[in-house]
């Protein structure tokens, strides 16, 4: 998938309301970035990089294996394959990529 496939996604699962009630950034390094800002509705998710309340580092292909249910997004944190900064944000946003 590309970065404007999963953006996409990301703001079909997110509808109206993601859940997060903050803004979350998902750094794909050389790959881009997903910002979400879920304290307007209905969400606003770009790829713009810009400073959130939490963000996490993570490859695109791990992402797109944890979004496909491929890949537990709690194995990825213990292996350190995903860098939180925010780990109570993190567990909100599992509920998103279900």
């Amino acid at each position: 998938m590309t970065l404007d496939d999963i953006t996409a996604e990301l703001r079909r699962r997110a509808g109206d309301n993601a859940g997060l009630g903050t803004t979350v950034k998902f750094d794909f390094g050389e790959d881009g970035t997903i910002f979400i800002d879920d304290q307007v509705k209905p969400p606003a998710i770009d790829n713009v990089d810009r400073p959130a309340q939490c963000t996490m580092t993570i490859s695109k292909d791990d992402f797109e294996e944890i979004a496909a249910g491929k890949l537990d997004a709690t194995m990825a944190y213990m292996s350190g394959k995903l860098r939180v900064d925010d780990i109570a944000t993190a567990m909100k946003i599992a509920q998103l990529l279900r």
